[in-house]
């Protein structure tokens, strides 16, 4: 049943835009999101909008292939996002390269950015060293975004 499956949120144009609700284990005891927690909206973003791109993460780790890792993160906070807040987590690929993806994400509510960020993913092989992503993949990421 399609209704019963996670939601993995949805391209308009080049961009990803995936809805989440803030709750109460995601804030402090003020009901503001904890600051570290922006960065768990981002990976949920990120992690669907590459799936939805065709990249099966899951099966590419299990079969030895290699995986993604986090080699740089920017991040900006302008607004505080309170419990029960409905956010979108709007990503960008910006930069596709051989071995890496740039990814520009912002996390806004009613349009206003609360937080914005940009994370270099890296794809290494099971040792931890930099590998060639999949060129299936690249070729989608850049379909998927206009690249």
């Amino acid at each position: 049943m399609d209704s019963d499956r996670p939601y993995a949120g949805r391209f308009v144009g080049g961009e990803h835009r995936f809805a989440i609700r803030v709750y109460y284990e995601d804030t402090d005891v003020g009901g503001v999101v904890y600051h570290a927690n922006y960065l768990r909206f981002f990976e949920r973003a990120r992690t669907d909008m590459l799936s939805l791109c065709g990249a099966d993460l899951g099966r590419s780790l299990d079969a030895g292939e290699g995986s993604y890792v986090v080699t740089e993160a920017d991040l900006k906070y302008r607004r505080p996002a309170r419990l029960g807040d409905a956010l979108v987590v709007a990503s960008t690929l910006e930069k596709v390269g051989s071995a890496s993806c740039v990814i520009q994400q912002r996390v806004m509510r009613d349009g206003a950015v609360l937080a914005e960020g940009r994370v270099t993913v890296a794809f290494v092989s099971s040792e931890g060293r930099p590998k060639r992503q999949p060129t299936q993949w690249i070729e989608a990421f850049r379909a998927a975004t206009g690249g």
